[in-house]
Parts: C-alpha cells; sequence; structure tokens
C-alpha cells in the first residue's frame, strides 16, 4: 500500500514539475517577438513601436491639410453670395460681393414699391373713381391743385418702374452669377503651383523651312525629385 502511495506520489510530483516547466516557457515565449526582419525581439518592446507607430501614424493624419475642393466653393457660393468666398479664404471679397448684391435688391423693393403705387393711382384715374383719390401718394398729385396727375403720365411712370423693377432682377441675377464664377475659380487656383519650380523663358527661334527668325515661348515644369529612402 505504501509502495502503490509512493508511485502515485512520484508521477504527481512528476506531472507538477513538467506542468511548471511548460508554463516558464511559454511567458518566456511570450516575452518574445518576431519583427518584420525576422529578429526576435521582446512583446514589450514590440508593443511600445506599435504603439509609437500608431501614434505617430495618427498625428500624421492630423496635421496632414485637408484637400480643397472648389466644387464645395460652387455650391456654397450658389446657396448665399460669399460664403464660397468664405471657403476659398478671400475674406475681402466678402464685403464686395455683398455690397453688389444689396444694389440691385434694394433698387428691386423701390421699383417694385412705386410700380404697385402708380399702377393703383393709374387705374383710379382712369376709371374715373373720384372717391377714391385720397389713396393717391402725395408725389403722384400736381402741388398746387392738388389733383392726381393725368393717366397718361401715371401710365408713363407705370411702366418705368415696372421696366426697372425688371433690370434690377436681371442685374441680382447677372451678379449672382458672377459671384459663382469667381468661387468656383479661384477654388480651381487655390492649389495652383506658383513656386520656383515654374519657369518661363523668352529666347529667339529660327524657322530653317522661310530662313526668318523668331522668337519663342518655353515654358518650363520642373518636377521636384523626390528622396529615396536609404535601405535597412
Amino acid at each position: 500500500m505504501r509502495f502503490i502511495t509512493s508511485i502515485i506520489s512520484f508521477f504527481l510530483l512528476c506531472i507538477c514539475t513538467v506542468g511548471l516547466a511548460q508554463k516558464s516557457n511559454q511567458k518566456k515565449a511570450a516575452a518574445l517577438f518576431t519583427d518584420s526582419s525576422g529578429v526576435l525581439i521582446r512583446t514589450d518592446t514590440a508593443i511600445a513601436k506599435t504603439i509609437n507607430d500608431s501614434t505617430q501614424n495618427l498625428g500624421d493624419s492630423i496635421n496632414a491639410k485637408p484637400k480643397h475642393d472648389p466644387h464645395k466653393a460652387t455650391i456654397r457660393s450658389a446657396i448665399l453670395p460669399g460664403l464660397g468666398q468664405a471657403y476659398n479664404r478671400e475674406y475681402w471679397k466678402i464685403p464686395i460681393v455683398a455690397g453688389a448684391v444689396a444694389i440691385p435688391t434694394a433698387t428691386y423693393f423701390y421699383n417694385n414699391k412705386w410700380y404697385k403705387k402708380t399702377r393703383d393711382a393709374y387705374n383710379i384715374v382712369a376709371n374715373g373713381e373720384t372717391d377714391r383719390y385720397n389713396e393717391i401718394d402725395s408725389k403722384l398729385k400736381d402741388p398746387t391743385t392738388g389733383e392726381p396727375l393725368d393717366a397718361e403720365s401715371l401710365q408713363y411712370y407705370r411702366n418705368q418702374f415696372r421696366r426697372d423693377k425688371d433690370y434690377s432682377v436681371l442685374y441680382l441675377l447677372i451678379i449672382w452669377g458672377l459671384n459663382v464664377v469667381d468661387a468656383t475659380v479661384f477654388g480651381h487656383l487655390k492649389d495652383f503651383d506658383v513656386s520656383d519650380n515654374l519657369t518661363m523663358n523668352v529666347q529667339p527661334s529660327y524657322i530653317p523651312a522661310t530662313k526668318t527668325l523668331g522668337v519663342g515661348l518655353a515654358l518650363n515644369l520642373k518636377t521636384p525629385q523626390r528622396k529615396t529612402l536609404p535601405s535597412f
């Protein structure tokens, strides 16, 4: 009985020893990591390297300048004049655009107001509604007699104010369109290369076919040389 107990104890001891040894080997193996070049490095070093690479990539993505989109400038200036110029960061143009739009807008409301007054006054005088003369604006009456202007004069003023009102709408549409064109063109020129890599030379040339001299224009577009990274 003691012999069996001793054998069982011996086997249990061996199993425990082997288990502890395997656990120790797993810890040692877990502490090692193979990098891309096949060199074994420690796990904590690999984790630190991964974190540093991730942080660097995140910093590069944050510091990366977003690309300027001319389409956004077009849409914004079409919705509201001056908004596309603000997207292009040409803030000095916003007061100019606002003033250019405000002039025909104010002119439209002015002409529309007097068109309605002259229209109503003409209808009252043409229909002979003397009981409604008090509804006519004082500026459309003769200052000496206090009577309204004749129907022919009121018709002339009515037609003039209506024509000026239509012109105000036309001018507003033209200015609005120019505002969109300006935002679109300068949106495309925002990323235009104006560095020293662009060179233009004027040089004399000779034409063998006609045996005459001429002047040639040479535009040289230099592409920047890319630096090659050293191989490790």
